[in-house]
């Protein structure tokens, strides 16, 4: 292409991971798959402490790249397959979905088919009112099969059943009460940056924890559960960074973090 199609900054502890493919809507090809799975190998460090990922132009990201997909083994997404026998997608998908660190995807624009995998492997989705989003697959003769891994995590089976097998459209809202987003706003930036200084004003191994808490408590069972967190929160309320944050909680000032810690 000559110029890069995925652009990253890191400001303050915000990673800003933005698809700057606008010719094809932000389609999923080679290039901008290889770029977005290079910025999230850069984002992975100490010094973020919240990843964007955001667009420009219009969509957000309209699925796959046909024009390459023509001449490649087909998967619901991305590029075929290589030696590893996981596609360049499943890689970001999998990125996305096992960082330590909170992901927020930011939607001013639609999302189709495998753009809306990518939005769903993120921890928290904000979406402007207006957004409208389809699962096309169907329509080209192929089926949502790498994407429902992150999507039917976030949503029941019965309720986007309808939207998968039709290819039909759907709006934020209904998005919404599905639970595959999780904030519709009209001011996505507004809402961005407010959650992004919830997560900046905790501590970052309290961050990270509650992550892996949200990740891994509802695949276990209750006693492993109860279990597993009692020994989570007997460490954390060892640490320095709950020594300090009841400190100033106490002397009611502003925390003072201590340095990224494993709990």
């Amino acid at each position: 292409m000559g110029h890069d199609l995925v652009r990253g900054d890191l400001t303050q502890g915000i990673y800003t991971i933005t698809l700057e493919s606008e010719h094809n809507r932000n389609a999923l090809s080679r290039q901008l798959l290889s770029e977005l799975a290079d910025h999230l190998e850069r984002a992975d460090d100490p010094a973020t402490r919240v990843i964007v990922l955001t667009h420009a132009g219009r969509a957000f990201c309209s699925g796959a790249d046909l024009t390459e997909r023509a001449s490649a083994e087909a998967d619901s997404a991305g590029d075929s397959a290589g030696d590893s026998g996981l596609s360049p997608f499943v890689g970001v998908l999998e990125r996305l979905m096992h960082l330590e660190i909170p992901t927020i995807a930011a939607l001013n624009g639609p999302a189709r088919a495998g753009g809306i995998g990518l939005m769903a492997a993120c921890d928290l989705v904000v979406v402007a009112r207006s957004v409208d989003f389809a699962l096309t697959e169907v329509r080209i003769g192929v089926a949502p099969a790498i994407i429902a891994v992150p999507i039917l995590r976030r949503v029941a089976a019965s309720a986007i059943a309808a939207a998968m097998l039709t290819g039909e459209r759907f709006s934020a809202d209904t998005a919404r009460e599905w639970g595959l987003i999780t904030h519709c706003t009209d001011d996505v930036d507004h809402a961005v940056a407010d959650l992004c200084r919830g997560i900046l004003a905790g501590a970052p191994s309290a961050v990270r924890a509650t992550k892996s808490i949200l990740r891994r408590v509802p695949t276990m069972g209750i006693d492993e559960a109860f279990e597993e967190m009692s020994r989570l929160s007997s460490a954390l309320f060892a640490s320095p960074d709950a020594g300090e944050g009841i400190a100033a909680f106490a002397d009611k000032r502003p925390p003072r973090w201590h340095t990224e810690i494993s709990p």
